[in-house]
């Protein structure tokens, strides 16, 4: 058999092959290349939903440790002039 024959040969089982698994998973006929589109748009989508949802998350927790910190630093200033030590010079962003 020469070499040509048979690379034709294996050609069209290769084309018969793609074509009928593309019909097991259900991308065949006309529209299959609109399906794949599809797919792979909403892959995109489930990527950017969960991209977009890490962010927020980090943001969150950024800003509940930030107002955490805040919280804590004004109740230690308000101890100060509790206790009679008001008389220390703070700077005008402590003063409420």
């Amino acid at each position: 058999m020469p070499d040509a024959e048979f690379e034709a040969i294996l050609a069209r089982a290769d084309e018969e092959s793609v074509r009928r698994a593309l019909a097991d998973v259900g991308l065949d006929g006309d529209e299959a290349a609109l399906d794949i589109r599809d797919l792979r748009s909403l892959a995109d989508c489930i990527r950017l939903v969960r991209r977009t949802a890490v962010r927020t998350a980090v943001s969150m927790i950024t800003t509940v440790v930030t107002l955490a910190l805040n919280g804590g630093r004004a109740t230690n200033v308000e101890s100060f002039r509790v206790s009679g030590l008001s008389k220390v010079n703070f700077p005008a962003s402590f003063h409420t």
